[in-house]
């Protein structure tokens, strides 16, 4: 008999989201790789050894009682209530009890996947037990993201309507407070030479946090921005091989998608200094602090060709790292591990009915021979 994963999301509700992007990339991967181990199936209402959830839907949630009979759990942990708080402008009494349910979804857990060790302590401070949390990365294939040659970037540069002599910046994701957006237009303001792209929208329309603020930048931006709005996955590769480097300002992140995806594409990237980023891309990526360290980090890109090649070659060894091949091992030996806990979970509620059926037995016959 076949080990048996069933994945279940509803993340392609929302479009751009990192979520639905890192849900793709982990059931290809599993797939591809792990396809001769276990059997894949999709949003099945089947038992299965494993059932991996990737979104905290209701529905997913009111059945956990009946998936937890015979599946062993798995919940991976996309955001936690502060990440939503900065993401969403929702009323007090709906934020309370949103945060409340994505917590008791998380407790109702066999076992946690965490794509950032640095939310685990936090985790445990919402009282869930550190030994059922794992910290495995998210991964973006090569196949999808990967440097084109040099000759494609002019006629790339054409198609989005801009100059081939200018040096391109580039952000993608939400249109959030969160994500840096008012500092990534303010170091703009401050570079009128260096054209600046953004790609991404409202990805949770007028309940995303700043909309009224950010719609007013959109209706005015300044000369050297362009929203681009919410992109096609299919369409980023080429996005990011026409741009010079990734810029995200973000305050907080949990392990963004498109950091993996720059770096497979070979583009310099820079981030905000921010304590979540240290366990995972420490080495990986240029800091700063604010918008003159910024623009001073820009600077020295475009205007040092030693210092590009050399954030080249950090971004290249965070691809490296975050290989197929080296995730690939990590959930091999996870599923592997949460297989063989199901197999017990399974073998002791047979154990437990055949108990019961024993002692239903011996009651039945219990006076035929005294």
């Amino acid at each position: 008999m076949s080990r048996t994963i069933n994945m279940l999301s509803k993340a392609h509700t929302v479009k751009a989201q990192g979520v639905l992007s890192a849900y793709e990339e982990l059931v290809s991967l599993v797939k591809n790789n792990l396809g001769d181990l276990y059997d894949v199936s999709i949003n099945d209402i089947k038992f299965a050894d494993i059932r991996h959830y990737h979104t905290i839907n209701p529905w997913f949630y009111f059945t956990l009682p009946f998936s937890k009979v015979k599946s062993s759990t798995v919940g991976y942990v996309h955001f936690l209530p502060e990440t939503l708080d900065n993401s969403l402008n929702l009323p007090k009494i709906v934020r309370k009890l949103l945060y409340k349910y994505v917590i008791d979804f998380y407790k109702k857990m066999d076992y946690l996947v965490t794509v950032n060790p640095y939310f685990i302590d936090k985790l445990v401070d919402y009282g869930i037990n550190r030994e059922k949390i794992q910290y495995i990365p998210n991964y973006v294939s090569s196949s999808r993201f990967y440097k084109l040659d040099k000759d494609i970037k002019n006629s790339l540069k054409k198609k989005y309507n801009i100059k081939n002599n200018k040096f391109i910046v580039l952000c993608v994701g939400q249109l959030q407070i969160r994500k840096g957006i008012l500092e990534f237009i303010e170091v703009a303001k401050q570079m009128s030479d260096v054209q600046f792209v953004w790609a991404g929208g409202f990805s949770f329309k007028k309940i995303s946090d700043g909309y009224e603020k950010i719609k007013k930048i959109l209706d005015n931006p300044p000369e050297n921005v362009k929203f681009l709005g919410i992109i096609p996955r299919e369409d980023m590769n080429e996005l990011y091989n026409m741009s010079d480097m990734l810029f995200l300002a973000s305050y907080d992140e949990l392990f963004p998608m498109t950091i993996l995806e720059a770096s497979n594409c070979k583009l310099p990237i820079l981030l905000r200094d921010i304590e979540l980023y240290k366990g995972i891309l420490d080495g990986y990526y240029l800091k700063g602090k604010n918008v003159n360290e910024f623009v001073n980090q820009i600077n020295k890109l475009i205007n040092d060709s030693l210092y590009y090649n050399k954030a080249v070659k950090m971004s290249d060894k965070c691809s490296k790292y975050y290989s197929e091949e080296n995730v690939t091992k990590m959930w091999k030996s996870y599923y592997n591990k949460i297989y063989k806990l199901s197999q017990k979970k399974t073998l002791g509620s047979k154990f437990k009915k055949g108990i019961k059926k024993s002692y239903a037995i011996k009651e039945k016959y219990k006076y035929k021979y005294n």
